[in-house]
């Protein structure tokens, strides 16, 4: 698979922009001394990869900023588990923009990848392997991160529109995504 310059540039950017997001911008609240539930926008711009630049440039964007995010500020051990859910957060979006390719036009069908990626990720992902990880119990975790994925499915798709529009990518979706198919 071959990137243009622009591309990389702007998959640099968004790698940056989640760690920055994820690791500074975040409420974070922990269990038991291990970080249960984080609060924050660092999904948003591996989301934004997924759709933009379909499913394999998404899971770089997300597996790139959890590992370099974790070495640049580590937060306790590293766990490879999260690696994958973070690459998932990019790849679900991709997977499903190659589904329907004209479902970024729509603000309620960026809802529903946002919706899909996050219960998958965050909501079901997350809370299985702090379980298996650490025996926080999925039931501490699950209810705030419900709330989460509704705030998150009704703010992001906003966002993730308006970003399309203003920085002219809405009509850049189409050609990434029919160069990677």
């Amino acid at each position: 698979m071959r990137f243009t310059t622009k591309q990389l540039v702007l998959m640099a950017l968004l790698t940056s922009l989640s760690i920055i997001l994820t690791r500074i911008a975040s409420i974070r609240i922990a269990f038991a001394g291990v970080e249960g539930i984080r609060i924050g926008l660092g999904d948003l711009p591996v989301i934004l990869a997924g759709i933009t630049f379909g499913p394999f440039s998404g899971g770089m964007v997300g597996a790139l900023s959890d590992v370099v995010g974790y070495f640049i500020n580590p937060m306790g051990a590293y766990m490879p588990h999260f690696t994958l859910v973070k690459a998932l957060s990019g790849i679900i979006p991709g997977i499903m923009m190659l589904v329907n390719s004209q479902g970024y036009k729509s603000h309620l069908y960026i809802g529903w990848i946002v919706f899909v990626t996050q219960l998958v990720t965050s909501t079901i992902l997350t809370p299985y392997f702090l379980q298996i990880l650490f025996g926080i119990p999925v039931g501490v975790t699950i209810l705030p991160r419900a709330a989460a994925l509704l705030i998150y499915t009704f703010t992001f798709p906003f966002i993730i529109h308006t970003l399309l529009i203003r920085l002219g990518i809405m009509g850049y979706c189409r050609d990434s995504l029919s160069r990677e198919q």
